[in-house]
């Protein structure tokens, strides 16, 4: 949910989306990683609300986060530890996002990574903090100070379903995703969890992602792994449009796998390491959307004949963001009118007699008209399913693109209508 909305349906335990997957994956165990949660009662009562996870000595990360102008106060702090690139544990609080809070925010993150810098023995600055939730109130750092000793003493207890459940706002299921890859004679596990619904439309440079792996590998190749993969999984993504105060993805590495290090980011082994870690990222990525509030219908949409690959995404996005496209496949109506209107909006070069639509695979239009005699029963057909797939040709050159979003129903108005009730 929105970092500024949210409590309402969370609270509420609504049916999980229709969308969702069938069940919680079965992840991979990383090696170097133990887990904790606690309810500390930071807004929910009744249900856990942080998470803590302690990685083994030598272990570095990466991050990538919001390009929002009034970021978080975790953020800020998030960016400063970066500097190190060694990591010793990461801390996420749900039901407050610790952001617009001025000086206090900042204290607050300060006396959080502290307190488990003190019981882990490490240094702060190797202690990530996250929060998520409403924006504008302070977070209550007593709670989660009275929560720390239980929190560290209970670490190897949670698995990924329960580390997944902690860090939800108005999501309606845990999501997590993993994968394994061979590398030299090692086996490498990747697995994450995320958490967001409302409020997406990340732009790193809207949610929390946190993915792990037992890979050997330096600091300044693990951040170009996470940069690249970034871009065509949680950049790839909008439910609302709108860009969250807190967006943060960590990917930290253990190296508990010990295979022969990748010490530089052109390792081919790291482009075989890096097509894994884009799927998973993937995977979290599109149940973002999956979840988001109110949504009956996933929708991919694929853009080509684009300038080059830049435009290709500004004018995917265009159409994912209409709220006049939204509504139209919420409602079954193959108004491909409201396409080309977002194509054009986009500003973008498009040779309109080029121009060309597909809903579902069938051919809209073609060379800049209406395909004639079309049989829009088709496309109507598909718009009623829950799987809806768009694709669009602008003629201009070799750009290609390719954006998940979902529709947009009278369930988002009430979800963000009710958000702090």
């Amino acid at each position: 949910m929105p970092e500024g909305a949210g409590a309402g349906r969370r609270g509420a335990m609504n049916a999980p989306s229709p969308l969702a997957p069938a069940g919680f994956p079965d992840l991979p165990s990383i090696g170097g990683l133990r887990m904790a949660v606690a309810a500390a009662g930071i807004k929910y009562r009744g249900r856990t609300d942080l998470w803590l996870a302690e990685v083994a000595q030598g272990s570095v990360a990466a991050g990538v986060f919001t390009l929002s102008r009034t970021a978080s106060a975790p953020v800020e702090w998030c960016r400063a530890a970066l500097g190190s690139g060694a990591a010793r544990a990461v801390l996420v609080n749900s039901g407050n996002a610790n952001a617009f809070t001025g000086a206090t925010g900042a204290s607050a993150v300060r006396a959080s990574a502290g307190a488990v810098a003190a019981r882990l023995r490490c240094a702060p600055r190797s202690v990530y903090v996250a929060s998520t939730g409403v924006i504008g109130e302070p977070l209550p750092t007593e709670r989660v100070e009275a929560s720390m000793d239980a929190l560290v003493a209970d670490l190897g207890a949670a698995g990924w379903r329960e580390s997944a459940q902690a860090i939800m706002t108005t999501d309606t299921f845990p999501k997590g995703a993993g994968a394994r890859v061979g590398l030299d004679d090692a086996e490498i596990a990747v697995a994450g969890i995320c958490k967001g619904s409302g409020m997406i439309e990340p732009d790193m440079a809207t949610m929390l992602g946190f993915v792990f792996t037992d890979l050997a590998v330096a600091p300044g190749a693990l951040q170009a792994l996470l940069n690249s993969a970034v871009q065509d999984s949680f950049n790839a993504i909008t439910v609302d449009g709108d860009t969250s105060t807190s967006d943060t993805v960590l990917l930290i590495a253990t190296g508990a796998a010990r295979n022969r290090a990748i010490d530089d980011a052109d390792d081919p082994r790291a482009a075989e390491f890096g097509r894994v870690l884009e799927t998973v990222m993937v995977d979290l990525a599109t149940q973002v959307v999956r979840d988001g509030e109110g949504a009956s219908k996933f929708i991919t949409i694929e853009v080509s004949g684009a300038r080059d690959d830049r435009a290709a995404r500004v004018i995917a996005k265009a159409i994912a963001n209409s709220p006049l496209v939204k509504t139209a496949i919420a409602g079954a109506d193959a108004n491909w009118g409201r396409v080309v209107m977002a194509v054009g909006k986009a500003g973008e070069a498009v040779r309109r007699e080029r121009l060309g639509i597909r809903m579902g695979g069938v051919e809209i239009a073609a060379d800049g008209r209406a395909v004639d005699g079309y049989d829009e029963s088709r496309v109507a057909a598909h718009l009623r399913g829950r799987e809806i797939h768009l694709a669009v040709s602008v003629g201009v050159g070799a750009g290609r693109a390719r954006v998940w979003t979902c529709d947009l129903t009278e369930g988002y108005v009430r979800i963000n209508a009710d958000y702090r009730s």
